[in-house]
């Protein structure tokens, strides 16, 4: 997929990739879970009101398709992602516990999450970017 560059840096030094989607900060992990999208659009907030993606190229990442996630994760993990909801009494793959809530827009989530990070790992493999960030990428418990 090609990426979509938000902001082209100004200045020249370390390569830096900054990605984000405007979904991210809608997803809620619950009440009692702590990590909290909102804060990667809060975060987002300051980057750019701080002017710091100035230093940065930006980019809009590609949302992961199944293909993709089935690189890294089992088509049934996959498969459960896309069609569990909150509502499900059924906990499979270690989901639906405190560490792991399941949530509406899981599935979504993780497609930004993933894409993002794939996104990242082709920028750095390709010696396009020295540094890359995705907030986002940290938010989940990969496993193959």
């Amino acid at each position: 997929a090609d990426l979509i560059i938000v902001a082209k840096m100004e200045a020249h030094g370390n390569r830096v990739s900054y990605f984000y989607d405007n979904e991210i900060g809608s997803f809620y992990y619950g009440n009692d879970h702590p990590m909290k999208p909102f804060r990667i659009k809060m975060a987002h907030q300051l980057i750019v009101n701080y002017g710091m993606y100035r230093k940065m190229n930006v980019y809009q990442p590609h949302k992961a398709t199944y293909a993709e996630m089935q690189k890294f994760h089992s088509p049934e993990y996959i498969e459960y992602l896309h069609k569990v909801v909150p509502s499900t009494d059924e906990n499979h793959f270690n989901l639906g516990y405190n560490d792991c809530p399941v949530f509406d827009g899981l599935y979504d989530f993780s497609q930004i999450s993933a894409g993002s990070s794939i996104d990242a790992a082709c920028l750095l493999n390709a010696k396009a970017s020295e540094i890359c960030i995705n907030w986002s990428g940290g938010l989940h418990h990969a496993k193959k």
